[in-house]
Parts: C-alpha cells; structure tokens; sequence
C-alpha cells in the first residue's frame, strides 16, 4: 500500500510527513525543500480482531484493541505549474506519484502561500486556484501519455492487433492502470462501441479525466485549517477534503514522545501527564492546539489516512493465520499480521498476498470467526481472521 502525499511548494507536505511518519525531513519557507521523495511507514487505524473473540495479546501494532496498519507514504517534489511540461522538478514529481494508489493533495487552506509557493499574507491567496491547478497537471499528465500514442492506437486497432481497451490500458501500464478500469470508464462514457478514429480531442480529454479520478483518486488535505479565516471554504471543493493541522500533530507527537501529554493520533484531545513539570513555552504550545481543537475537532492527520485507504480505495482488513484454533502463526503469536486487500478480494487472493507458493497449493480456507471452511473464490468481509489450507509452503 503507497500513499503519495504532493502539492505546490512550502504548503505543509513535509510536516505532515513527519507528522504521520515520525520521520524529521527537511523543510523550509522556500520552493523545492524536498527535492528526493522522503519515504516513510505511516499507519492506518482499525478494530482488532482481538476484540471479537475478547482475547488480549501482546502485540506493539495492537493498542487497548485498535490494530495500526502500517502503509507506506512517499512525500514526493513540490509542484508548479507546467510540471507535465517538465517545469520545476515536474518529471521527476510524476514519476515518483506514479506509484501511489492513492493521493493525498495538501492545500494550504489558509491561502498563505502563492501559486508558487512563495510566503503571502493569510488569506490573499484563493487555495481553489491550487486545487484546480494540480489537478489539471495530472490530467494534462495522462492526456500527454494517451494523445502521444494515439495514431499507434487506431493503426493498431484497424489492423485488428488490439482492442480499444487493451490499447488504451498498455499505455498506461506504467501507473498501475489495469485492463478492466480503463473497460469499466469506457463503458460509463458510452465510448466502448465508439470508433477511435472518431473520437475529438474533447472525448480525449473527458476519457481521460475519468480514467484518473478513478485510478488515482485524490483526497484534499486543507492545511493550515486553523489558520483558515473561512472554512466555509471547504464547500466548494468538489474532491473529498478533510481539513488539519499537520504542526499541531506533530507538536503533539513529539509532546507525547517527551512524556509531557497522553495523545494518540485521531483523537480529539490530550491529557498532560499527572505531576509533569511544564515549561512555560510548553504551555504556551498546549494552549495553542486547545485552540486548534476548538476549530477543528482533530488535527486530521489520522482521518485522512484511514480516508484514503478504506473510504477511497475501499480496502479492508484482514488477519492471516496458521494455527486457526489459538490463532497465531507457527512461533504462537497470536493475531501476528494484517493485510490490507481490495474489497470483494478472495481467499485465494490473500493466500498469493501472503506467497505465491501458498497460492499455487491452495486447497481451501477456514474462516476462524465461523469454524467454517471456505473456497478460494469466497469473498473475504472487513476484520475477518482467516486460516489458508495449502499443499505448499512458503518457499
């Protein structure tokens, strides 16, 4: 699971990288800050199968029964306008989002900061303009890659070598876009039976931008939400947005890491530890997240990553394991892993997840919730704790 978290220059992108990732990057009031994509692991939050059978077990990843999952989050180059045209650091941002299944847009909702990313006063920049403008990028992105290829395509097609689907989808290989998502945009625009000879540059551009709000779907971080003269800004964004604050998180990170408060990621407030000797510049940094919270209800951090993985991409949860009365793997750690699967995945599926030999030698599951045996093509729910029987073992 990759997350590709991008933006213009200096809006917060490398706070909230620090912020999910406990990782400190570079980061500075100028373009460019991050030039080498920072990668680091995040996670996202969710029930523990523990609770279910109301069992406790020692588990790091297990916390009074929410299980964190880790994902990976790759904090790519600022952008600019022109980046499909290789402007600022434009090819090398491309490529390094290419591999995201999921992007997170971080806006600096404040509007504290210009197209370029140059410091503004709060509030004289319209953030929508950044809205618009890298969504544009991605899309120009996408029609480049299609319309450079185009005249192959119909060659290809009228010489009966490929199909429509086939030829549109070998371009896109490169960003993970497979043969059904390229069929199922197709077919919502009416253009399967349609000859691409005669498709105009409009039903270019209209495929195209379906093809990547599907493919590349992407969430609005509205930085600096506590800076935001106006939520009601919020309204008029059309994508998912979420506001943050990715500085308070990070200050209460680090404040929870120095034992000053009990914090965890997601919650609403925090509690300064009992007897804790605090400074008065620490006071001051707590009084500042009390108002924080008294404008948004939590930082965000959390909820844009479990946005992103379970709402966005629809993915769930599910806990493989090799003993499926005591749960646990072969060392007898109960409830040991997660994988995170594509809803309506099957039990086979998680077994080529877990190994391909495991997947070759597929006999049946057993679903532990139920003590029922189940068949490759069984669809696997949200939380469920399963056993996968195989003639093979990992190689």
């Amino acid at each position: 699971m990759q997350i590709g978290l991008f933006g213009k220059a200096n809006v917060g992108k490398s706070t909230f990288f620090s912020a999910a990732t406990e990782t400190p990057v570079a980061s500075g009031n100028f373009p460019f800050t991050t030039i080498e994509p920072n990668v680091g692991v995040a996670y996202v939050k969710a029930d523990c199968a523990c609770k279910h059978f109301g069992i406790k077990h020692e588990n790091e990843l297990c916390v009074n029964g929410t299980r964190l999952i880790p994902i990976k989050l790759i904090d790519v180059a600022g952008l600019v306008p022109g980046a499909h045209e290789g402007k600022g650091l434009g090819n090398q941002f491309l490529d390094d989002a290419r591999q995201a299944e999921v992007l997170i847009h971080v806006v600096d909702i404040a509007g504290s900061t210009d197209l370029q990313g140059q410091p503004v006063p709060v509030g004289t920049h319209d953030p929508l303009e950044d809205v618009i403008f890298v969504q544009d990028e991605f899309d120009q992105w996408f029609v480049d890659i299609l319309k450079r290829e185009w005249d192959k395509i119909t060659r290809e097609i009228d010489q009966k070598r490929a199909k429509l689907t086939d030829g549109i989808a070998k371009r896109f290989t490169g960003l993970g876009i497979k043969d059904y998502q390229v069929q199922q945009v197709l077919q919502k625009l009416g253009l399967v039976s349609r000859n691409p000879k005669e498709w105009e540059d409009s039903d270019i551009q209209t495929f195209v931008k379906e093809l990547r709000k599907n493919t590349k779907p992407i969430i609005i971080a509205a930085n600096k939400a506590d800076l935001c003269q106006d939520l009601d800004i919020l309204k008029k964004i059309s994508d998912l947005v979420i506001p943050c604050s990715a500085e308070t998180e990070l200050l209460l990170r680090k404040a929870s890491k120095a034992g000053i408060v009990n914090y965890s990621s997601g919650d609403e407030d925090f509690k300064i530890i009992p007897g804790k000797e605090i400074l008065p510049p620490q006071q001051k940094a707590l009084d500042l997240v009390k108002s924080v919270f008294s404008k948004i209800s939590s930082t965000g951090i959390q909820k844009i990553l479990n946005t992103a993985v379970f709402d966005s991409l629809k993915f769930i949860v599910v806990y493989p394991v090799e003993d499926e009365t005591k749960l646990t793997n072969k060392d007898g750690i109960i409830l040991p892993d997660t994988k995170l699967l594509p809803q309506d995945s099957t039990a086979k599926e998680l077994a080529g997840l877990i190994h391909a030999d495991i997947a070759k030698g597929f006999l049946h599951a057993i679903d532990c919730k139920t003590k029922q045996r189940i068949s490759g093509d069984q669809k696997l729910k949200n939380g469920d704790v399963i056993k996968i029987v195989s003639t093979l073992s990992r190689g």
